[in-house]
């Protein structure tokens, strides 16, 4: 049977803390990379119209339909030994920690741009259109009108992403496998020892887990609900 004695009453959990550690680091560096590349794919997929427009879109959101493991795959062919990233600059990323943020980058891709896409259409054309016309640059109107229009949807965003590379499996498995300090992160952590019928050191890991996420979600709702009160909408 499972124990289920609070946290707070065991002793303290070295695999589990430094698989903690090594997922909140993930997450952090994958939330950061995300909003420096999908912030402007989303900008240009929000405001312009160009040829090629829709093959872009459909590449980019890919990850959004594939099967976890397809995509840790093909990921893992391009990062392994044998793969072309090997052969032509001599790298090898899978089974590192550098592989499995590429993979957690790829994978939460689409998120971020829908997200931020829609954080950019949120803003009224017509204050980018007065910027302009009292003489403000581009430069100008982006740091003092978009971005702090932007900033409420942009940084949620930016949690819901961050939320959900805390709770990755299949692509970081892929890439990673499950090596201690390096790719083991929690939630590959309470996989193996449930698989290993370690259910109470399983159970600990997995109310460790349950309580970031409820907190970061409910911190995602609440800062929504602030930020729509102050802009008027109901």
């Amino acid at each position: 049977m499972v124990n289920y004695s609070p946290l707070w009453r065991s002793k303290v959990n070295i695999p589990m803390l430094e698989s903690l550690l090594l997922t909140l680091r993930l997450a952090l560096l994958a939330s950061l990379t995300l909003l420096l590349l999908a912030g402007p794919l989303a900008w240009l997929l929000a405001w312009r119209e160009f040829r090629g427009r829709g093959l872009l879109e459909t590449v980019l959101l890919l990850p959004l339909v594939l099967p976890p493991t397809v995509l840790g795959f093909y990921l893992l062919l391009l990062l392994g030994k044998n793969g072309p990233l090997s052969h032509w600059f001599g790298l090898t990323l899978a089974f590192t920690f550098t592989g499995i943020l590429i993979g957690s980058v790829v994978f939460n891709l689409p998120t971020a741009i829908s997200n931020y896409r829609e954080a950019f259409r949120s803003i009224d054309p017509d204050l980018i259109a007065t910027a302009r016309t009292l003489g403000a640059g581009r430069a100008r109107v982006l740091r003092e009108v978009i971005l702090p229009l932007a900033a409420p949807g942009l940084f949620s965003g930016t949690l819901l992403v961050f939320a959900q590379v805390l709770g990755e499996f299949g692509v970081v498995l892929m890439i990673g496998g499950s090596i201690p300090g390096q790719t083991q992160v929690l939630s590959i952590y309470i996989y193996q020892l449930t698989e290993a019928l370690q259910l109470r050191e399983a159970n600990q890991a997995a109310l460790l887990m349950l309580g970031l996420a409820f907190g970061l979600l409910y911190s995602i709702r609440r800062l929504e609900a602030r930020w729509k009160s102050r802009r008027g909408v109901n």
